[in-house]
């Protein structure tokens, strides 16, 4: 549905992105991060046909974004950063006038204004003036614009700014919905937002792909943390040859008690081992859980990976 191709886009001597490549398939949900300048708006743009690549190739719905743009454009729902508006408008006049524009049958018309309106949560402020609406409210509405004519894609940037905690949740509630039938890619800051409605994540530092994948598969490689009372390089070494252990580490050891950071082989789960390996060595088990690493571990460890990256190919 969406195919990045080696894209790249160029502001005078900055290199925004840099031969950047994914592809997202039909109902995937990917959060776009990054840290600030690192080429995410710059991506959202160019697949929404607002700016053309310097060289590459970007697909949407199968659509060439240089080639075929008006096309293009019509597979898209885009809700920018800063929604574009009409503050002397009413919210239902605004999104019949949207219908129009986006050519949505007239047949339809209504049916798809009250459905958006109803979907995002509008009921109540439809007959208002859209410069009298909140931040929150004033997403809302540009969120309701991009879904109107039920495009296959949705690309939405920072979907649930300036909303309060019960919008966010209805929000990403109506996401997780929309995923259910749209490809959607959406930008955002809050990780916690991504790791509650995405199954994918695409992380962009210094214009390049840092990460790409599916979250799950991130973590397979989860840790294990085991605290057990005894000498921490005993419980270490035991612990290590354990069946489906790939890696054993001391953390900490304090009162004659040690924490093991143990890391599993792809697909494994030793945690029963582990207990039978560490009752049978007389060593009392504190605590034994699979400790999942953050998005925000995954995020930090990509950038700065990219970074070094970086420094490498300036010092060559």
């Amino acid at each position: 549905m969406i195919e990045a191709r080696r894209l790249t886009r160029t502001y005078g001597p900055v290199r925004a992105l840099d031969g950047i490549s994914f592809e997202l398939g039909r109902g995937e949900v990917a959060g776009l991060l990054g840290p600030n300048g690192a080429g995410k708006s710059t991506t959202m743009r160019v697949l929404t046909t607002y700016i053309a690549p310097t060289s590459g190739r970007a697909l949407v719905n199968g659509r060439d974004v240089l080639d075929e743009p008006l096309e293009a454009r019509r597979a898209v729902g885009y809700l920018p950063e800063n929604v574009p508006l009409y503050p002397e408008m009413r919210v239902r006049e605004f999104l019949r006038f949207r219908a129009k524009l986006k050519d949505v049958p007239r047949s339809i018309r209504r049916r798809a204004v009250s459905e958006a309106v109803s979907r995002c949560g509008l009921g109540e402020v439809e007959d208002r003036t859209i410069g009298k609406l909140s931040r929150g409210f004033r997403q809302r509405v540009g969120l309701a614009d991009a879904i109107l004519a039920d495009p296959p894609i949705l690309i939405l940037d920072e979907p649930t700014a300036g909303m309060d905690p019960i919008q966010v949740r209805e929000v990403r509630a109506l996401i997780r919905e929309l995923g259910e039938r749209h490809t959607v890619l959406l930008s955002t800051h809050i990780m916690s937002e991504v790791e509650a409605v995405c199954s994918r994540v695409v992380v962009i530092a210094r214009g390049r792909i840092a990460l790409d994948g599916r979250l799950e598969d991130f973590r397979a490689d989860d840790a294990i943390r085991v605290e057990a009372r005894g000498p921490g390089d005993a419980i270490r070494k035991a612990a290590s040859v354990v069946p489906g252990v790939a890696a054993a580490r001391l953390e900490w050891e304090r009162d004659g008690v040690a924490s093991v950071d143990v890391t599993p082989r792809p697909g494994e789960d030793p945690r029963e081992g582990l207990s039978s390996r560490l009752s049978a060595g007389g060593w009392p088990i504190r605590a034994l859980e699979r400790r999942r690493r953050s998005l925000e571990e995954l995020f930090v460890e990509a950038v700065n990976r990219a970074d070094l990256d970086a420094m490498n190919r300036e010092a060559v």
